[in-house]
């Protein structure tokens, strides 16, 4: 698997990033059938956090063999400092670790939210703590939605965020609005040499008739999104994040059973223009967050 540099990080990340969403609400044997598929398949960064369900708890057991070999992030979804204090700790102690490689503030998709993070007794305060203490390498940023790239180049001109988790796939950068925010924001990644991570690389649309609350019981996936689910789409889906140089790696949907073609996708890229063509014959492709699950 190909690797890229994370930033002033330095790290060598695979441009294949575990999603550990995936672990949400599996067994520990799915989870381990999982975790050593990734790790077959060249993956060396793995991203969680507390909010996943179990998902820390199915990757602790792993870490007294696994520590060294990988890059380890996780987040914290609370606002305020002592509470994202609390989360920090607990996430150590779920996995079974006394420090993360990368801290990120999660699901930061607007202003008024950044606000909350990063002002005074914001969640950034206990995340800096950490990081002075050495329960963490270094703190990131990130968030869903579509303003995500602005609001995550806000963040950047506030504090120096090591790393940026922001949404990107074909039909999102299709919109003049978004493109504009997330080529800023490629400005200001650069500028700062930090970590440019991708989300929603694979992701087709909304669950059709799902309301607010995401997918639905009787959904394929347990992702709250519909994903791309056949190997062609995902090798096009993936393959055109990944033809974009700026960024270091894109994390993989939340679903175990998707990871073996993400996986295959990446060993056979395409190039960007064929992968385009392969994505534009879906008309029925939209933007994840017409309909938020939160």
């Amino acid at each position: 698997m190909e690797h890229r540099r994370l930033g002033r990080l330095g790290h060598e990340s695979s441009v294949l990033i575990y999603g550990a969403a995936a672990l949400s609400d599996v067994d520990q044997d799915t989870a381990d059938r999982s975790i050593q598929e990734a790790l077959d398949g060249g993956i060396n960064h793995f991203d969680v956090a507390a909010s996943y369900g179990d998902a820390e708890l199915r990757l602790g057991p792993w870490m007294p063999q696994l520590r060294e070999r990988i890059f380890l992030a996780s987040k914290t979804g609370e606002r305020g400092r002592e509470a994202a204090w609390v989360q920090i700790n607990a996430s150590l102690e779920r996995l079974q670790t006394d420090h993360l490689d990368l801290l990120q503030l999660h699901g930061v998709g607007d202003l008024a939210d950044l606000d909350r993070a990063t002002g005074p007794g914001g969640a950034l305060e206990a995340a800096v703590r950490a990081q002075e203490e050495g329960l963490v390498g270094a703190v990131g940023i990130t968030g869903h939605g579509s303003q995500a790239p602005a609001t995550h180049l806000a963040a950047l001109g506030r504090f120096p965020f090591a790393t940026v988790l922001t949404p990107l796939n074909q039909v999102l950068l299709e919109d003049e609005a978004f493109r504009f925010d997330y080529e800023q924001l490629v400005q200001e990644v650069r500028r700062q040499d930090a970590g440019l991570l991708i989300i929603k690389a694979v992701a087709r649309r909304n669950w059709p008739e799902t309301g607010s609350a995401g997918s639905g019981s009787s959904e394929p996936y347990t992702t709250w999104y519909e994903p791309y689910d056949d190997q062609e789409r995902i090798r096009a889906a993936v393959s055109w994040v990944l033809a974009h140089e700026e960024i270091t790696g894109l994390a993989t949907a939340g679903d175990v059973r998707l990871l073996g073609m993400i996986l295959r996708a990446e060993r056979e890229r395409m190039s960007l223009d064929d992968a385009a063509t392969v994505l534009q014959t879906d008309r029925e492709a939209a933007s994840p967050f017409i309909r938020m699950p939160w």
